[in-house]
């Protein structure tokens, strides 16, 4: 790296808000002039604007991504001991909100080749318990969404789509349809996370459903189970998105686009300087979604030792990097009382082995992505 290259960063928050400084410092201005905090015109202005970017007349904002995964939830009414199938290699998350209303969370193995759930394990996932299946759609492309919901309509279940890593992607039918991920089953939710990316400076997330019926409950229970102040229909959450945060995040979505090309840049340069180096797999590409790369995920095939091996020497070149999940769900101490065992799911186990993600944002440039694989080049072939 030359000495005018700037610090490869994992996510580069920092140089994203200098290049529009003035218009996130204007919009705090305008929440801090109005004194508005807690909903009111910027948080509407922020909803209306992102449903006309998804294409889906109803966005319910809300607290963060947690939240809206488990408002979701809540607005299926569902009862104890009701199943829902996930992947078991995504963020805790996903299947802790399952686990916190009393559901049980099912999981079904993944794709080895884009990470997402694989459809074709759904089905024999299913039972007269199972109420609804929450693909994650990980790493930035969307699952395969049209045999999903296929195999919901069939048997009758609700389908939440766990959009948190891949706004902005696309997913194309088989029909020639294209639709925004997160906007394809019954509800779809995202989370705003800083590194998201479409990040808010805090924490954020948003619910988003085609429904008029379901917007309306999803919004009631985001506000303590309440249409009107004092009087409560259902029990609900207080999980409110506040306006700073939708000031900044309407600022970003007019860049989203923008963020996504250029990390499709990124990851373009990866892998021309990554493809045909032995003993990795570069990210995998679905047919049907496109990729907004909220992270470039390779396999290293040796397995965790050599991959934990690369990782320490990264750090040791100042080069970050992360691993993007260690420990798939099923096997977490948190679930063991539902009985999984290692084994159990073993793509997405061979998956923890093997997962390494390499720097990946908006900001990347050319000669920092080759000072990135220079290094774990060399990395690899100590």
């Amino acid at each position: 790296m030359s000495s005018e290259t700037k610090e490869v960063r994992m996510v580069d928050t920092i140089t994203q808000y200098e290049h529009i400084r003035g218009e996130v410092d204007s919009v705090i201005r305008e929440v801090l002039e109005t004194g508005m905090y807690i909903g009111g015109p910027i948080v509407n202005r922020f909803r209306e604007n992102l449903a006309k970017y998804l294409g889906i007349p109803h966005v319910i904002p809300c607290a963060n991504g947690t939240d809206a995964l488990q408002i979701a939830l809540m607005a299926l009414d569902l009862k104890p001991g009701d199943e829902v199938i996930t992947s078991p290699f995504t963020f805790f998350a996903t299947a802790e909100v399952i686990a916190l209303l009393g559901l049980r969370p099912v999981f079904a193995d993944i794709d080895p080749l884009t990470f997402n759930i694989d459809p074709s394990k759904i089905e024999t996932a299913i039972t007269p318990q199972t109420k609804c299946i929450i693909p994650v759609h990980l790493f930035g492309q969307c699952a395969d969404m049209e045999p999903i919901m296929k195999i919901a309509e069939k048997h009758g279940i609700y389908v939440i789509e766990d959009n948190a890593q891949a706004i902005g992607s696309e997913y194309l039918f088989s029909d020639g349809r294209k639709v925004k991920g997160g906007t394809i089953g019954h509800i779809g939710c995202t989370s705003f996370y800083p590194s998201k990316n479409l990040g808010a400076y805090g924490d954020a997330g948003a619910i988003f459903t085609p429904d008029p019926i379901w917007a309306d409950r999803l919004q009631v229970i985001c506000n303590h189970g309440s249409h009107k102040k004092y009087y409560h229909e259902r029990i609900g959450v207080n999980s409110r998105l506040d306006a700073i945060q939708a000031g900044i995040l309407d600022a970003k979505l007019k860049h989203l686009d923008a963020y996504n090309q250029s990390r499709q840049q990124a990851a373009a340069w990866y892998d021309e300087l990554l493809r045909g180096v032995q003993g990795i797999q570069i990210p995998g590409r679905a047919s049907y979604s496109t990729h907004v790369f909220h992270q470039y995920t390779l396999r290293i095939e040796a397995g965790r030792a050599e991959r934990d091996r690369i990782q320490q020497e990264l750090a040791a070149r100042k080069i970050p990097s992360m691993v993007y999940y260690p420990v798939p769900l099923h096997i977490q101490e948190a679930y063991q009382p539902y009985g999984f065992v290692a084994g159990d799911f073993p793509v997405s186990e061979k998956a923890a082995e093997e997962v390494l993600s390499l720097p990946m944002h908006s900001e990347l440039t050319k000669e920092q992505v080759e000072y990135v694989v220079d290094n774990f080049l060399a990395c690899i072939k100590r």
